[in-house]
């Protein structure tokens, strides 16, 4: 991290790396500011909350997340396809950064925050939605039932519950068996 970067983006950063570390649950404003080397009060220039903070730290993981949709979808390709891609990213993210998952959903910790995480969360779901339409325009009622499975398959590998149950569970079959059930 460079010395000479915002105040704002340090404390973001510094956040994401001990979210990833400690979870949500242990990212306090002063293990923050100690992180960043700054005074507890510093942060207030920038974010006037903790839950502001929260929030631009849980920006940062749908920024990342979406740019892990973008690097894996492939325009020409069937809607069905392109929805099975972007479910797949979507529980691997959730596997591989399971503190960030688990933050970016905790509406107890972010609800209030004044940040607008609607801009950001929402284009990926309408993204998602559309997706499911494509492929299965004849039930567009399919699109929450959908994104439900899968957040919920996506949930239980972040918080490493399916493997007490199916730990050689393959993420790419699932989500598959995810999808014929609700777009058949």
């Amino acid at each position: 991290m460079a010395g000479n970067e915002p105040l704002s983006e340090r404390l973001i950063a510094v956040g994401v790396d001990l979210l990833e570390r400690e979870g949500p649950d242990r990212l306090g404003l002063r293990a923050i500011t100690r992180a960043a080397g700054v005074s507890h009060g510093a942060p207030r220039r920038h974010f006037p909350t903790h839950k502001a903070l929260l929030a631009a730290i849980a920006a940062r993981g749908f920024a990342d997340l979406a740019e892990r949709f973008a690097a894996s979808d492939d325009a020409g390709a069937p809607s069905r396809d392109r929805l099975r891609r972007m479910a797949v990213e979507y529980v691997g993210f959730a596997a591989t950064r399971p503190q960030m998952f688990t933050l970016m959903f905790r509406h107890d910790l972010l609800e209030g925050s004044g940040e607008n995480l609607r801009a950001t969360t929402l284009p990926i779901f309408d993204r998602f939605a559309d997706l499911v339409r494509q492929a299965r325009p004849a039930a567009p009622d399919r699109v929450v039932v959908l994104w439900t499975a899968m957040h919920g398959l996506a949930t239980l590998r972040a918080n490493r519950s399916l493997a007490l149950v199916a730990p050689t569970a393959d993420d790419s079959e699932l989500v598959e068996e995810i999808l014929e059930l609700h777009l058949a």
